[in-house]
């Protein structure tokens, strides 16, 4: 059972992520929207796991990812984007990121992942 933050502009990827991932026993400790409430959240939820979406408004998931693991170089955030964004993708793990979901997700490949990690 992991403690898991997830971060996505859209309300329906993070009711999907969140159905999943409460289903498999983890506990989703926060939600956000944006990358600059991803590093607030981040910061007081200290989260074992961290969903980030690469495509947000206010702040996208690479800038917030870069601050997160400068912050917290231990951090575990995956990236969870579409296949379009596979340069991106690429950066991520450059950054820091431990791994990628391709949307649109499947339950079986979200858990499959996020084992990996927690």
């Amino acid at each position: 059972m992991a403690r898991i933050l997830i971060v996505d502009d859209a309300h329906i990827m993070r009711r999907s992520l969140r159905a999943v991932l409460e289903q498999a026993g983890h506990i989703i400790v926060g939600e956000a929207e944006n990358g600059k409430q991803a590093i607030v959240m981040y910061s007081q939820t200290l989260p074992d796991l961290v969903t980030m979406d690469i495509s947000m408004p206010e702040m996208q998931g690479l800038e917030a990812l870069k601050e997160i693991i400068r912050k917290y170089p231990e951090a575990k955030v995956i990236m969870v984007s579409s296949l379009a964004q596979k340069e991106q993708v690429l950066e991520a793990i450059d950054i820091g990121a431990k791994h990628f979901i391709v949307k649109p997700i499947s339950a079986e490949n979200v858990i499959k992942v996020i084992s990996k990690f927690v």
